[in-house]
């Protein structure tokens, strides 16, 4: 097997990973990903006892234990441009040789849950409420430079979703993933379920108006009435379909939740954001600790 390049597997003085400045023996293979990086050691605080801290830009991460469990929190900023960096640094921490710079022959599969903040598009899906996410829904490009293909029913979804918003048109084409069926069945009392879509920015990709005119004014209306048999689109955000995405192609269990923080329709915006995320990560860590027993 030919190696990989220095300039397309870049590792640094340390030999870690460049973008997350991690080695392999420095990473659980369960794994919480988070936004911002003040975030992380709110996760990490309920660790027993924290391994590595390590940092690169935006990228912090703490590796520890709780019970005999280790785990990993990383923060990814903002969108899916650093999703792409994190992801398929996190799958060659576990799946590539460092030395020999080639695949290994036996591949690992990480569990990923992303504890986020997102907008709610329906009116009964109020602030401070969770959503797992039963698929992730891009209307940014990232995937579309990915060989890959909806599978199933997914393929079903996406062909009803471009026909009813019309947004192949002028933008990329929307793609889709689900996520981890093993680990949305574990997240569905107390969380909300539906389609997440994933925006390639904040203001005008979200409907936002503050300066500039929107060359798509009813966007928000096209994903909020968008069905699907049970599907249906419960809130949008700038991550989850490039997790979903990515991690369906490189054989990684992922899943999505997200705290609610605004709802475009109420237009009510969450009054203590960081108490309702501390809640969140408290049912999420309580939750993979349940499953590891």
């Amino acid at each position: 097997m030919q190696p990989i390049e220095e300039s397309e597997l870049i590792l640094n003085s340390r030999n870690a990973i460049y973008h997350l400045n991690l080695r392999p023996e420095e990473l659980a293979q369960k794994i919480f990903l988070v936004g911002d990086p003040g975030r992380v050691p709110v996760v990490s605080k309920y660790f027993d006892r924290i391994e590595s801290k390590q940092q690169h830009r935006e990228f912090i991460s703490h590796t520890g234990f709780i019970g005999s469990e280790k785990y990993t929190v990383i923060s990814t900023g903002i969108g899916t441009d650093n999703i792409d960096i994190v992801m398929n640094e996190l799958d060659a921490l576990v799946n590539i040789d460092f030395e020999t710079r080639t695949i290994k022959p036996n591949l690992t599969r990480l569990q990923i849950i992303r504890i986020g903040t997102s907008g709610s598009l329906q009116n009964e899906i109020p602030v401070d409420a969770f959503v797992a996410s039963t698929h992730g829904l891009g209307i940014d490009n990232l995937l579309n430079f990915y060989r890959m293909e909806p599978r199933g029913a997914e393929q079903d979804i996406l062909q009803a979703f471009i026909t009813h918003t019309q947004l192949h048109q002028q933008f990329a084409h929307p793609r889709i993933a689900g996520a981890s069926a093993f680990l949305l069945r574990h997240f569905t009392e107390g969380y909300f379920n539906g389609i997440t879509v994933t925006c390639p920015g904040f203001y005008g990709p979200q409907g936002r108006i503050l300066r500039l005119g929107l060359s798509q004014p009813d966007l928000i209306e096209r994903l909020t009435s968008f069905a699907f048999g049970p599907y249906r689109v419960t809130n949008f955000e700038m991550e989850t379909s490039a997790i979903y995405g990515l991690g369906s192609m490189l054989g990684h269990q992922c899943l999505s939740l997200n705290v609610i923080v605004a709802n475009r329709i109420s237009k009510t915006f969450s009054p203590n954001g960081m108490l309702a995320i501390e809640r969140l990560v408290e049912k999420t860590l309580d939750t993979v600790s349940s499953m590891a027993h």
